[in-house]
């Protein structure tokens, strides 16, 4: 019996650690309506991009050989099967011809052209959607009656393999004139930082303007109240339309326009990276590697185990109202990936760090587990053998 325990444990240890995640692949999240979701002309030029953009699928698109919740190089369209392009697509671009060559960047878009706001809002969508136009109820369709709980859900595929690093927002059309709209975004934003596990003051929200008034925007008047979404959300910026070309219904950008766009959000989102950026190169690696997560000991165990891990004194606050300690976790999961235990979930100082694992209540087998602690995240297996 022993001898076929350890036989599988030998199998086991030789699989891929599907919750590992690259520390060098920037994930973005985008959502919104229209102009996010992208609806510009597709150049050839467009149509070359680097390997290092990736675009996880949010729906399957059998024109396009892609199947939800896969990664593909970003080449548009990077919505759903037959949108354009959009301010992601040249954010993107800008990004990994900013960025180190061993960065990657990944987006996930999930946007429903004509919608308000009120549709990602996860308690009250379903009101808001059964009034919707039938044209519009088809595309809320294609994300399962559900966009958010659909960006929820990529989000989380999308985690495995990176770090999520911000929200992109371009919505705002159908709420013209809405005073109430910076605190709808708030709730939903409010809402992805906590479904996903995030910290605020590391993922910043950039929300786009409407077709400005420069360019005869009919929706124009929706930025002056775009502009107090700061006021709201301390970590959220405000990207300038100003002078971006748009279409002859005075609704939607340009190709043209999205480029331009999609740069800004890109040069605001590089900004706020280079303080971490200069962080990491100012102590001469990358980021965790001063962190350390080690191996359990005793290794096989039962049923109790001890867990060594350190957090660096040098990592940004999450918090700066708790002198310098960080949002931690450390969750077990079996084989399968499933969440079996929450061994830590609070904010901790730096410095050397241990829990004794008590395994009584679970069967005998491989188990994960995971630390993630500010921006870093590493994995580790044990064998608990009854």
């Amino acid at each position: 019996m022993k001898l076929m325990k350890y036989s599988l444990i030998g199998l086991f240890l030789l699989t891929i650690d599907v919750l590992s995640q690259d520390q060098n692949f920037y994930i973005f999240l985008s959502f919104g309506q229209s102009n996010m979701e992208g609806q510009g002309i597709i150049a050839e030029h467009d149509k070359t991009v680097d390997a290092r953009f990736q675009v996880m699928e949010a729906v399957t698109c059998s024109n396009l050989r892609r199947t939800m919740g896969k990664w593909y190089t970003a080449v548009p369209p990077l919505c759903r099967c037959y949108t354009g392009l959009s301010p992601t697509d040249y954010f993107g671009r800008t990004m990994v011809d900013s960025l180190p060559s061993n960065i990657k960047i990944g987006v996930v878009n999930v946007s429903v052209a004509g919608c308000k706001i009120e549709l990602f809002d996860k308690d009250n969508y379903q009101s808001y959607a059964s009034t919707a136009a039938s044209w519009m109820k088809n595309i809320i369709a294609e994300y399962g009656g559900n966009p958010y709980g659909r960006l929820v859900e990529i989000a989380k595929l999308a985690q495995k393999d990176g770090i999520i690093k911000g929200i992109l927002l371009h919505q705002g059309e159908s709420n013209t004139g809405d005073n109430q709209w910076p605190s709808k975004v708030k709730k939903i934003y409010n809402n992805l930082i906590a479904d996903l596990e995030l910290d605020p003051a590391k993922v910043p929200l950039l929300a786009g303007e409407v077709v400005h008034a420069d360019q005869g925007g009919v929706c124009a008047s929706m930025n002056s109240i775009i502009a107090k979404l700061p006021q709201t959300i301390p970590n959220s910026y405000v990207i300038s339309s100003s002078g971006c070309k748009d279409t002859t219904d005075n609704l939607h950008f340009s190709s043209e326009g999205y480029r331009e766009l999609g740069k800004r959000y890109a040069t605001k989102m590089l900004s706020l990276l280079k303080k971490s950026l200069t962080s990491i190169q100012s102590h001469g690696s990358e980021i965790g590697t001063d962190y350390k997560l080690e191996q359990n000991y005793p290794n096989p165990f039962n049923p109790v185990t001890k867990i060594k891990y350190s957090i660096p004194s040098f990592v940004e606050t999450s918090y700066p109202e708790k002198s310098g300690q960080v949002m931690t976790s450390l969750r077990l999961y079996d084989i399968l990936g499933k969440e079996v235990a929450v061994l830590v979930n609070e904010n901790q100082s730096p410095g050397n760090h241990e829990i004794m694992f008590d395994g009584s209540n679970l069967a005998s087998g491989i188990y994960f587990y995971k630390l993630l602690s500010g921006e870093y995240a590493q994995t580790r297996k044990f064998v608990l053998i009854k």
